[in-house]
């Protein structure tokens, strides 16, 4: 199936095929795959580089939140009183 022992990876057109998340992986470490059919090598397979990072930013829902209600801090009362306004036109 697969040649492990090499500096290129070897792998089939049935692998390509039937085992993609594994030659994926390969690709994300930096490998390059070199794509066989019937013993004669067809193609290359390499992993496109970018300069994006690997993970979008998180938003950041505190700066957000301050930014709406500033240094706004509700007391009791005033929670109660908004959810029994939310809630004023569910009971009837």
């Amino acid at each position: 199936m697969w040649t492990y022992f090499v500096h290129m990876k070897t792998v089939t057109v049935r692998d390509l095929r039937n085992h993609f998340s594994k030659l994926e992986v390969w690709l994300q470490e930096g490998e390059q795959i070199q794509i066989e059919k019937r013993g004669q090598p067809i193609a290359m397979l390499t992993a496109l580089r970018a300069n994006q990072p690997a993970h979008p930013p998180k938003p950041d829902f505190a700066a957000r939140r301050r930014a709406i209600w500033g240094e706004r801090v509700f007391t009791n009362v005033e929670v109660e009183a908004m959810r029994a306004f939310e809630l004023e036109g569910e009971e009837g």
